[in-house]
């Protein structure tokens, strides 16, 4: 007796908006639900806007945690904890401004030790996580451990390309999707970042 066979299995993976629209469009609604996003480049690349897109562009709910201000605040020569972050996050769109300075001040092995709570304390909330990394700060192996980490690495770049500055985004990882062959060329405005497709700024 012939069995028929059963038609393929499919789970639709759930995507939070990323703040930028064109940035949507690159990734196909947002970012997968439940992932950890690293962010990296200069202090002046738009890094920062990114995550303030990320975190403050949509009606839900977000936490942006800034470790320098907590780091101050102990004093010279106390310890914060970095568990304390942990009981920061709230919400789904949480940010991390910068993962650089927990990484200065604690170590690569205390920083990605914390990575991994954070990471299943966003999956286990159906939230999304992202940190910024500057670029030219921190060591190549460094760099290589915390992307490892990371769900998703996007990098903001900028060239000076006569006499004006061009800026674009990459993006270098998604973990288990198809990583977008194209660049996305964007500028900083008054308002914050405005990512162009080919066609049309949107």
């Amino acid at each position: 007796m012939e069995v028929a066979g059963l038609p393929p299995v499919t789970c639709e993976v759930r995507r939070r908006p990323t703040g930028i629209v064109g940035l949507n469009i690159l990734l196909e609604g947002g970012f997968p639900e439940g992932s950890l996003i690293m962010v990296h480049g200069t202090a002046v690349a738009g890094v920062d806007l990114a995550a303030q897109h990320f975190c403050h562009g949509h009606d839900e709910e977000g936490t942006y945690i800034i470790p320098e201000e907590m780091i101050e605040a102990a004093g010279p020569g106390a310890r914060m904890n970095p568990a304390m972050l942990l009981a920061q996050m709230g919400g789904t769109r949480i940010v991390v401004d910068s993962l650089s300075a927990i990484l200065e001040e604690y170590g690569i092995d205390q920083t990605l030790f914390l990575l991994s709570h954070m990471k299943d304390e966003i999956r286990r909330n159906k939230a999304n996580l992202m940190f910024i990394v500057y670029s030219g700060v921190h060591s190549p192996m460094e760099m290589t451990r915390i992307m490892r980490m990371a769900d998703v690495v996007i990098e903001f770049k900028t060239q000076v390309q006569q006499a004006e500055i061009a800026r674009t985004l990459a993006v270098q990882k998604i973990k288990g999707g198809a990583v977008p062959r194209r660049l996305l060329p964007f500028i900083i405005t008054e308002t914050g970042i405005e990512a162009s497709t080919t066609q049309r700024v949107v």
